[in-house]
């Protein structure tokens, strides 16, 4: 890849499947480096024959579509140029689309009722005078704030803005609006709803809320009831697990049953404190109902040791479908309700989203592949004959710049065995090397790389550079004692781990060993700079959005009541302020002498601009060779979906700084 060829990178988003498992509708979204923004059409995707994938809308940018029970209509979003998605129905077989909202600062997660004649969806309420479209900040009010939990990254402050659920009908034969409907509201007040899901009844939602009393300081969630018919003003949801009595979950994800027996439940166990997050692998519960209330307590039935799973829940035919990461992969994975699993996509896949037509044995899932950001598979659940239905991945490929990468398996020290991946340049461009090498680093720290491609390694080996990248201990994907090693423990075995990799690549005569570079965002952005504390066998860094002092991190960071914390302890007394320096980059940043390029957004509020500011002054003021790249308007997530042109820009930056010390040859 070229930094250009961002446009060629065209992901679908979670599938629709019409009810008699013919087609499926699925958003699929590329940036746009001309308009700057995010644009995108859903498409209609055939099943039964040979026909290629159509666009059924031609909006600017129209995501997450649902089917109406009948397979008449397609509820979607659809944002205009700068502006806030709102929530439109199509017609299946096309046609122009219809409004159904003006929410002020957009809405999601449109969701059709059982008898398809009501839409719910989600929409954060700004308090009075807050967030006009033409009004000014410095205008308003000051924030009063009285609680940890007040702001979160891509979103901003959050308490004079709390998401809540609506409903709106769907317009009856030959009716076309000329305004736009008056939604209902279904939950009111300061505590938000997330997660919108039908009851098979049609006479209640449920959802996602931190309702409970202690919600301002522990990461706790439950699943509620929303009347989905309140009488007058809206009513408090009711909770089917209750965090005040004992629960301990963090519920991220909630599906009701098709018989309406029973809610399946994507949670982590948080454990006593309610903060006990690290490595806390998400798994799938079965929560049974009594009508609409709980009839028991969730009951787990994915391996707690074992199994991380993804943000995907679906049911087939009275099972589950969910994502579990496994060694690089996403897995999508078929659980009973007694516990039994069957693999239905494995292998080098990353599935990102499923859906399913019930009672036809199809599901559709949408995954990432080594040579592909996205791809439509339709998968026959009783045969396990897995089909592609597109080739978004096409313009891609075409270019030639698009490189597989090689499995990499590697043992530290202690003997650990650690995975990974190596990607080599073109041998016809660049010949066989040796070729300058860049180790990788992930975020997270509980994440994973993945098999799927990825824009960061394929521009960097289109320019020249052999990459080595994996998942040291720390991860998600190997199991909890993987992700728990580094509790306590930030650069110790994680560093062994990555410097393991890149000692096994660099067996490779094809790989130059003398001529290596280090660079990693978030998490990685701390261990890259923690390297550079560490040893001077790198010929430069790059240290994006770190995570790079845990002290200042606390107050600054939108988790910072928590994070550094649980993970790195508390420096509260001497012994504590021992082990947390003896964890943090900046308390040993007079060691470093790695030229080392810094870039960060302003509006980070996960990883704080601070952090990489600092970095910056520090090793400037030492004689150290530094540079800072500030993006401004954006947030941590700058490399995954900030601004088109700013990521185009980041890339070359960072070639630039690559070419400038390790210069490309051949």
């Amino acid at each position: 890849m070229q930094p250009c060829d961002l446009e060629l990178l065209h992901v679908p988003g979670a599938p629709a499947v019409l009810p008699d498992g013919s087609r499926a509708v699925v958003a699929v979204v590329r940036p746009d480096l001309t308009v700057d923004e995010y644009v995108g059409h859903l498409w209609s995707v055939d099943l039964d024959g040979d026909a290629p994938p159509r666009p059924l809308t031609r909006g600017h940018r129209d995501t997450s579509p649902d089917v109406s029970p009948d397979g008449r209509w397609v509820a979607f979003l659809r944002a205009e140029p700068e502006g806030k998605p709102q929530v439109h129905v199509v017609e299946a077989t096309g046609g122009e689309p219809i409004r159904l909202t003006d929410a002020p600062l957009g809405a999601s997660e449109p969701r059709f009722s059982p008898d398809g004649t009501r839409i719910a969806y989600l929409a954060r309420v700004p308090e009075e005078g807050r967030y006009a479209a033409d009004g000014k900040p410095g205008s308003e009010d000051p924030r009063h704030i009285t609680e940890l939990k007040y702001r979160s990254d891509g979103i901003g402050f959050f308490r004079d803005r709390p998401q809540h659920a609506f409903v709106v009908d769907v317009p009856t034969d030959g009716e076309r609006p000329a305004t736009v409907s008056d939604p209902v509201a279904l939950t009111s007040g300061d505590v938000g709803v997330a997660g919108l899901r039908w009851l098979p009844s049609g006479e209640a939602l449920v959802a996602v809320s931190s309702r409970h009393a202690s919600r301002e300081t522990d990461l706790r969630s439950d699943v509620v009831r929303i009347d989905a018919s309140p009488d007058g003003d809206p009513t408090a949801p009711v909770p089917l697990t209750d965090a005040d009595t004992g629960s301990a979950l963090g519920v991220d994800a909630v599906l009701p049953s098709a018989d309406g027996t029973a809610l399946w439940l994507l949670a982590s166990d948080l454990g006593p404190t309610g903060r006990d997050f690290v490595a806390a692998q998400v798994g799938l519960f079965r929560l049974p109902l009594d009508g609409d209330r709980a009839g028991g307590a969730p009951v787990r039935l994915t391996d707690p040791e074992s199994d991380q799973l993804g943000g995907v829940l679906a049911e087939l035919d009275g099972d589950a479908l969910v994502v579990v990461e496994r060694r690089g992969a996403a897995h999508l994975v078929r659980v009973g309700s007694d516990g039994t699993h069957t693999t239905l996509v494995g292998g080098t896949h990353v599935v990102a989203g499923a859906a399913v037509a019930a009672g036809t044995g199809r599901v559709v899932v949408t995954a990432g592949a080594p040579e592909s950001s996205g791809e439509v598979l339709l998968v026959d659940a009783t045969s396990g004959a897995i089909e592609a239905r597109t080739d978004l991945g096409a313009p891609l490929r075409a270019t030639g710049r698009t490189r597989v990468p090689a499995e990499l398996v590697a043992t530290a020290p202690d003997g650990y065995v650690v995975h990974g991946w190596v990607v080599t340049p073109d041998e016809g461009r660049y010949g066989a090397g040796p070729h300058p090498t860049i180790l990788m680093i992930h975020g997270g720290p509980f994440a994973q790389y993945t098999h799927a491609l990825f824009d960061e390694v394929q521009v960097l080996a289109e320019a020249g550079y052999a990459v080595v990248l994996g998942n040291p201990r720390g991860s998600s994907g190997y199991g909890r004692e993987h992700g728990l090693a580094i509790r306590n423990r930030f650069g110790t075995v994680d560093t062994e781990d990555v410097l393991a990799l890149l000692g096994a690549a660099l067996e490779d005569p094809t790989l130059d060993a003398e001529r290596v570079g280090v660079m990693g965002g978030s998490y990685g952005g701390y261990l890259t700079a923690w390297l550079t504390t560490r040893t001077d066998r790198f010929v430069a860094a790059v240290v994006e959005r770190g995570f790079l002092d845990p002290v200042s991190f606390v107050g600054s960071s939108d988790i910072g009541w928590f994070f550094g914390l649980e993970y790195l302890g508390d420096g509260a007394d001497e012994h504590g302020a021992a082990a947390l320096a003896a964890q943090a980059p900046m308390a040993h940043v007079d060691r470093v002498r790695t030229p080392t390029l810094v870039i960060h957004s302003e509006q980070d509020w996960r990883c704080p601009v601070e952090q990489g500011q600092r970095w910056f002054v520090e090793l400037k003021r030492r004689g150290v060779e530094a540079e800072l790249l500030l993006f401004p308007g954006e947030g941590h997530e700058l490399t995954r979906s900030g601004n088109p042109r700013h990521r185009q820009v980041r890339f070359e930056h960072v070639l630039r700084w690559w070419a400038m010390h390790l210069p490309v040859t051949g």
